[in-house]
């Protein structure tokens, strides 16, 4: 087969690399910088395994900025741009997905779309009524920044919007690709794919905000937050996963995802979505409380990647501690080594760890590490386990 892949983030190059083993893939991209990264065997994202895969397996695999050029005999064309959440319609930019299926309608017709970028409900529909005759279905991802590779490999199940011949042929292209056997496979209704993506990011969203008011509820009564959800977890049908306090959930996925859900529901009622949305703001109301009260007169944040392992820090919960922090008089700075600039958003970044450190009265910390260990009396964290 031959697979264009549009879109380099940690989706599009997962796919690209898994599909790559058995088939001629083309990732295409706007990003030179990405497209020679993976035209010289080297990730563009932060994924060790993915690194590694590039460097040592033998991949039929190319990249190019020119989407067009791409097109022609393409079996499949994969979409995996980024549907950013806007906040004035409440819905998913859906522009970049947009360009694309014009762009393959108006080039090769005869390919089918497979949209991998996360779309409102309803959106492979309206397409289909627009470009009569194109083959498009959705078929969502599941996986962790860090560990997209890996998830891909072995994936939790795959989920194919579609049950025609084409799209039962693309699922078996993931499953040829994967090292997992006997991975489960379900082939939906458009609608209720799209739906799936958007509960399955809502459901641990809702999980997240649960373990975080716990946390809160400890916090505020002195309590030992470990105790309460160890004990807890321990039932078998909560589970000792997914159960580490944060500074409120974040990343690409999740927050707006669960906007875009939460605006869909228009006039079915519901209380535990909207519940959900809200809550994560008021653990950042919380939390930014108990920071002022130490009276810091400069706030560091140590990190704005929401977990190890990540160099994406878009939505990252640390940000809205830091306005909150900001807005009640303290001055704020930051460490990031993925930062080259001086400054990120107005807050000035400190690229010496130890001046950071010396510089900051009360250190945010989503996640803890070693380099901490020394001033752990400055450090304000929620992380109890020392995991993602």
């Amino acid at each position: 087969m031959k697979i264009v892949v549009v879109g380099l983030g940690y989706v599009g190059c997962a796919n690209a690399a898994l599909l790559a083993q058995h088939n001629d893939v083309i990732g295409v991209d706007l990003s030179e910088s990405r497209v020679a990264d993976l035209n010289k065997r080297k990730s563009p994202v932060d994924d060790a395994s993915l690194s590694e895969f590039l460097e040592t397996e033998k991949l039929s695999l190319s990249a190019s900025t020119d989407l067009v050029g791409a097109l022609p005999e393409a079996d499949f064309v994969i979409v995996a741009t980024p549907t950013n959440y806007d906040i004035g319609t409440n819905s998913f930019d859906t522009g970049s997905v947009e360009l694309v299926l014009k762009t393959v309608a108006d080039h090769e017709p005869n390919a089918c779309i497979v949209i991998k970028s996360t779309i409102p409900v309803g959106f492979v529909e309206d397409v289909r009524r627009r470009y009569p005759g194109v083959k498009v279905f959705f078929s969502p991802e599941f996986l962790r920044e860090g560990k997209a590779l890996y998830d891909n490999l072995h994936p939790s199940r795959i989920i194919v919007g579609d049950g025609s011949s084409y799209a039962r042929e693309f699922s078996k292209l993931l499953q040829q690709g994967a090292q997992k056997k006997d991975i489960d496979v379900l082939f939906t209704g458009p609608n209720e794919c799209e739906a799936i993506k958007l509960f399955s990011n809502m459901f641990l969203a809702t999980r997240v905000a649960f373990f975080n008011e716990l946390d809160s509820y400890a916090l505020g009564k002195g309590m030992d937050a470990a105790q309460i959800i160890q004990g807890v977890s321990l039932d078998p049908r909560i589970g000792m996963h997914y159960n580490n306090p944060s500074f409120g959930y974040g990343g690409y996925c999740l927050p707006k995802d669960s906007k875009q859900l939460l605006a869909s529901y228009n006039s079915i009622p519901q209380d535990l979505i909207a519940a959900t949305v809200a809550s994560n703001e008021t653990r950042k109301d919380y939390l930014a409380r108990c920071i002022m009260e130490r009276n810091p007169q400069t706030v560091g944040v140590f990190r704005l990647i929401m977990k190890t392992d990540s160099d994406n820090f878009r939505e990252t919960s640390v940000k809205g501690l830091m306005e909150r922090c900001r807005a009640l008089g303290s001055e704020v700075v930051v460490y990031e080594p993925n930062l080259r600039d001086d400054s990120f958003e107005g807050y000035p970044v400190v690229s010496d760890l130890s001046e950071f450190l010396s510089l900051s009265d009360v250190i945010l910390a989503n996640r803890t590490a070693p380099e901490l260990t020394a001033v752990s009396d400055k450090v304000f964290t929620r992380d109890i386990f020392g995991s993602n």
